[in-house]
């Protein structure tokens, strides 16, 4: 057995995990929009992402010509990464193959930014994912939810706010261009992903 590709049917290449929390409530919220780009994907390949597996939902799909695991956790944001360092570890994904669609305050609503790794940033999800997965080098897409209109506004009521008027145009066509972003980066590498979409 070459070592790497995973071939065979169980076998996945890749995660690629949406973030976000589950429920209604949280529906189209700025702290959902991994959730939407995974619903993205799975809406391209025509599967649903309801399966429950590893504490979360998921299906399995085709992309840049590789086989890989849809993950939307259903754990509540800072939980994230139980469920995906118990799928890493069963279907034994490296991290640098743990493809990670997040929002970010830092960035401008709409602006996407293809990452290698690094630091949560202050994102409790992905301090979640590095928690589980033991490094901070897995490759991320971040997509810009604005930051906070002044310094008292409470971040969790700021993140878990929903796009409106502009702000929900920007954003509707940034899942379409992370999406894009993800199938580029899993096909091309990072280097090019980061060209295009940077």
């Amino acid at each position: 057995m070459f070592f790497g590709k995973n071939k065979g049917n169980s076998g996945v290449a890749w995660l690629v995990v949406g973030l976000g929390n589950p429920g209604e409530q949280y529906e189209n919220t700025r702290h959902n929009v991994g959730f939407r780009v995974a619903d993205e994907l799975a809406g391209r390949a025509d599967i649903p992402i309801q399966r429950l597996r590893f504490r979360a939902l998921t299906n399995t799909t085709e992309l840049g010509g590789e086989k890989v695991l849809l993950l939307k956790p259903v754990t509540y944001m800072n939980l994230s990464g139980e469920a995906v360092g118990e799928a890493a570890r069963f279907y034994k994904v490296p991290p640098e193959r743990v493809l990670v669609v997040s929002d970010d305050v830092s960035l401008p609503v709409g602006k996407i930014r293809v990452r290698r790794g690094g630091s949560a940033g202050g994102h409790n999800g992905l301090k979640s994912i590095i928690q589980h997965l033991g490094t901070d080098q897995f490759p991320r897409i971040k997509i810009g939810v604005g930051q906070k209109p002044h310094p008292d506004y409470d971040m969790a009521d700021w993140v878990l706010g929903k796009f409106t008027g502009e702000d929900k145009k920007t954003v509707d066509t940034a899942v379409q261009r992370a999406a894009d972003a993800v199938e580029c980066y899993i096909r091309d590498g990072a280097d090019r992903a980061m060209n295009r979409f940077n």
